[in-house]
């Protein structure tokens, strides 16, 4: 019997390296089982979230890309970095120096980005230049108290022609240059993982959170009292099941399978 697959009200699912394989610019191939497996859940009856740290697109063209790979999924399934941040920066009266992807800038619309007093990191890609790096450095350490928010703290991720960098290494750069702590509203912070549970109205010992990273998904996830599962697919690596921190309370060949084992057990 697979205990960790007992007693679940709600499952969030990572996104890439879970339902697809990104493919880099407008790519991207689903994962076998992935999208029926999706449709399985929705049918169950089971509160269903979508989190990602996606960064590189809006949640409305992120969300159009999924659609056309078969998905069964919304906008408003979706928790993201972005509109976080957009919030905190309202919250705080904080007007950032965007350092993220040029697709991802109209999340941003509606905030004031003049005469910044913070800087905003994410996954920029291309970006991610001395020159953009050195601005955002320039800002920071202008201000008396600077303010360094991240859109995630990954260490790499994976596309079609391998792994690449992700956030989390340009966000230390700035940290260790600056002599700052960053504010991360991705996973793995404990906020994101709040926010998704808010949402679908799920304590966290009733939910296990799916992926592929097991530092930003599972590890994230149980330090936030879920369960957390990682799938070897997408950017999982055998040295993972060696991981010193982080112990998944299971680990699937994919989506479906544990999907398969959950709704077993209801």
């Amino acid at each position: 019997m697979a205990a960790w697959a007992r007693a679940v009200r709600g499952l969030l699912l990572d996104i890439s390296g879970v339902l697809y394989d990104s493919g880099g610019e407008g790519g991207g191939v689903p994962i076998p089982g992935s999208a029926e497996a999706v449709r399985r859940i929705k049918a169950s009856g089971l509160k269903l979230r979508f989190c990602t740290n996606e960064a590189q697109a809006t949640r409305e063209k992120f969300v159009k890309k999924l659609q056309g790979l078969g998905f069964d999924i919304s906008v408003d399934e979706v928790t993201a970095p972005a509109p976080a941040a957009c919030r905190l920066l309202k919250e705080r009266g904080l007007r950032p120096h965007l350092l993220v992807h040029d697709d991802l800038v109209p999340e941003f619309a509606d905030i004031d980005k003049t005469n910044p007093n913070c800087v905003v990191i994410g996954d920029a890609a291309e970006n991610f230049s001395y020159a953009n790096l050195n601005e955002a450095f320039r800002v920071l350490i202008g201000l008396e108290k600077p303010v360094l928010i991240s859109l995630g703290k990954g260490r790499y991720y994976k596309e079609t022609d391998g792994l690449k960098l992700d956030v989390g290494a340009y966000m230390k750069a700035l940290e260790y240059a600056c002599d700052v702590q960053a504010e991360v509203v991705g996973k793995p912070a404990k906020a994101f993982f709040e926010s998704a549970l808010a949402e679908m109205g799920v304590p966290p010992e009733q939910a296990i959170m799916i992926g592929d990273d097991i530092v930003s998904d599972v590890g994230g996830a149980q330090q936030c009292g879920m369960r957390g599962v990682q799938v070897r697919t997408g950017k999982y690596r055998p040295s993972d099941e060696n991981h010193p921190q982080v112990k998944p309370d299971a680990y699937v060949n994919n989506l479906a399978e544990a999907v398969d084992t959950i709704l077993s057990q209801m």
